[in-house]
């Protein structure tokens, strides 16, 4: 199982917009419109609201929400319910074997996930790709896109969605 052909860039990307928006958040997005043109259609909705809206939208899907957080971009939380565990410590050592290490944030994080991906193709560590799909991206992503598409209230975020739906196949012993 590979990834339809994504180019590193465009996994940074996507791991990029899973980030919380700051306040050049727009100004980004316009830059990576050229690459991503999947982007244009929501500008116009994130222009007309406030940061602080889209900002409030992003925590809720992935951050802080009641009863429970609708996108939790972590692996531990779709595939063991929390976070932290198994997971995490075996994406570590993924990392580790490619020689790199997450810093700041958990390892099963989505965009972390994303941008080794993209070092990993880069670099021709196609052994380590493969697992990094097959183990990990391939036995949550597709949930968890389908869940940002149905939760989403807004345009940008349903589009993210898609974006990561098409990227990562689903795998047929998913969990």
């Amino acid at each position: 199982m590979t990834l339809p052909s994504t180019v590193p860039s465009q996994l940074r990307i996507l791991a990029a917009l899973l980030a919380m928006p700051e306040d050049d958040a727009l100004d980004l997005l316009r830059d990576m419109r050229p690459q991503a043109p999947w982007l244009g259609p929501s500008l116009p909705e994130l222009e007309r609201i406030p940061l602080e809206h889209w900002q409030a939208e992003h925590t809720r899907l992935f951050i802080s929400a009641y009863p429970r957080i609708p996108c939790p971009p972590y692996e531990s939380a779709y595939r063991q319910g929390v976070m932290g565990g198994i997971f995490a410590d075996e994406l570590a050592d993924l990392y580790r074997r490619a020689g790199l290490q997450a810093l700041d944030v958990p390892a099963d994080y989505l965009g972390t996930m994303l941008e080794c991906a993209a070092y990993l193709k880069e670099t021709g560590r196609d052994d380590l790709l493969r697992e990094l799909i097959e183990e990990h991206l391939g036995r949550w992503v597709p949930r968890f896109a389908r869940d940002l598409v149905d939760h989403a209230g807004l345009d940008f975020y349903r589009a993210l969605g898609r974006q990561i739906g098409d990227l990562v196949p689903e795998s047929p012993d998913r969990e």
